[in-house]
């Protein structure tokens, strides 16, 4: 029987082979994986935290290394997350066709969804944590905070992976996705405090910018990333969960529509 578009998410234990299938194809490729993930942010860091960072000096009573360090593994999180639940999601759901084969045994589409969107914010956390090890080494920061900042990163992965779900139900192909990136993820991350203050922009797009869940996993993170607690946490934790909860259920709704229509 097949449950209806819109109900409520119908989630069973047996998302957990689904994670572990995905865990295990995974693990073949983890090394070239993870380098991927983490090569972008962390020549950033490097072109802009210290060849940048000499010309600004500091920024909110921190040297701009520190600053963009603890921004960018928010952004990366975000990223890691959204390419996963977008590109390789695509792949097992549209290309490899392994969502169907999964929905051959019993196993249910709400099941494989709820997987998927675990998944990606597990691989993202996997990649931030090498960044935060390079930080460590670098000695931009060696804050003991960094480790409380881990589960924080893994919640921000949860609801970027559940926002990239509802795109990625409704793409047609590959190419559909250069348009979130380019008109959402991006703008996104320069208006939400990773590179510079969100109180040096104009009022208009600090209003903007108040209204973005990567502002808010910035907010928490960068905070424990350089040592210190975050001025806020009930606030930020609200509108990611809101992000999370509400693209989780729009994603399930479109996809349940995609396969069921």
């Amino acid at each position: 029987m097949l449950i209806p578009i819109y109900a409520a998410p119908s989630v069973s234990l047996r998302f957990w082979p689904v994670l572990l299938r995905n865990w295990l194809v995974w693990r073949k490729l983890a090394v070239p994986s993870v380098i991927g993930n983490i090569a972008e942010p962390l020549i950033t860091l490097v072109a802009f935290g210290y060849g940048l960072g000499s010309l600004v000096g500091e920024v909110q009573g921190l040297p701009y290394i520190e600053y963009l360090a603890s921004g960018s593994v928010a952004v990366s999180a975000a990223l890691a997350a959204t390419f996963e639940a977008l590109y390789s999601a695509y792949s097992r759901m549209q290309v490899q066709k392994t969502w169907d084969s999964i929905m051959n045994a019993p196993v249910a589409l709400d099941d494989i969804v709820f997987a998927e969107m675990l998944w990606a914010a597990l691989k993202a956390l996997l990649s931030v944590s090498a960044i935060l090890i390079v930080i460590f080494v670098l000695g931009i920061s060696r804050a003991p905070t960094m480790l409380l900042a881990l589960p924080v990163l893994g919640f921000v992965g949860i609801t970027f992976a559940s926002i990239a779900l509802v795109f990625n139900a409704v793409a047609k192909g590959y190419d559909f996705f250069t348009y979130y990136f380019t008109l959402v993820i991006t703008p996104m991350t320069f208006l939400s405090g990773v590179y510079f203050p969100i109180a040096q922009m104009p009022p208009w797009l600090q209003g903007v910018a108040h209204v973005l869940p990567l502002t808010y996993a910035v907010e928490l993170v960068r905070p424990l990333v350089i040592g210190r607690s975050p001025e806020q946490v009930l606030l930020p934790l609200a509108v990611l969960a809101a992000y999370a909860v509400g693209g989780y259920f729009t994603a399930l709704v479109l996809t349940r529509r995609r396969f069921f229509r």
